[in-house]
């Protein structure tokens, strides 16, 4: 039996983290959750989860400096990242991407093509 897909969540809005960890736990995917990038660089110090879901407006340290640094740590650099934000101008999506994101999801989003997009992303790593 495989065991289950553990997703790293940085989500600053309660309410969504709420939401997306309903989601996700429902569909059998371990959720940890953390509200802020300060704890997000902190938490690179532990094993890697085996996909993170990232938003772009976070407190002290933003998604796109957090995916910068994740693809710097090389226990972390080919762990999938997920970005799920309200910022949904192209120059944004387009950022994120060439900083190393591989999914860019904004809000609101449709709960069915979120968990399809990170069945996706999870679906490439060998357990």
């Amino acid at each position: 039996m495989n065991a289950p897909t553990r997703l790293l969540m940085v989500e600053d809005e309660e309410d969504i983290a709420f939401l997306v960890r309903f989601l996700l736990e429902r569909n059998g995917i371990e959720v940890e959750h953390l509200p802020d990038g300060r704890q997000a660089l902190a938490r690179l110090q532990a094993p890697p989860p085996d996909l993170v879901l990232l938003d772009v407006m976070l407190p002290y340290h933003d998604g796109l400096e957090l995916v910068e640094r994740l693809r710097a740590e090389p226990a972390w650099a080919q762990v999938p990242v997920l970005m799920l934000t309200a910022k949904a101008r192209e120059r944004d999506i387009v950022r994120a991407l060439e900083l190393g994101a591989d999914d860019y999801v904004t809000k609101p989003f449709q709960p069915e093509e979120l968990l399809a997009r990170i069945r996706r992303l999870t679906a490439r790593k060998p357990r």
